[in-house]
């Protein structure tokens, strides 16, 4: 009886830690996945300020990021 409530209880440890860890790890991409979204949105109003103020520089940013040759002379 001692035996098996040792063994329980270790489970009971294991269980616990392990479930500390994922959430830990799980905290950290929640995180890193808001300050992704955060950035792309900060990203998208340069952008869309750029379109309205000097769409050409919106043009050649827009461009450079989706790899397009460019045409200037």
């Amino acid at each position: 009886m001692f035996r098996s409530m040792f063994g329980f209880a270790l489970l009971a440890v294991v269980a616990w830690l392990a479930l500390k860890v994922f959430f830990v790890v799980f905290s950290v991409a929640v995180g890193l996945l808001g300050q992704l979204v955060w950035l792309a949105f900060l990203g998208f109003l340069v952008y869309m300020l750029l379109r309205v103020f000097a769409p050409g520089t919106a043009d050649r940013v827009k461009e450079m990021v989706t790899g397009k040759p460019t045409t200037s002379v």
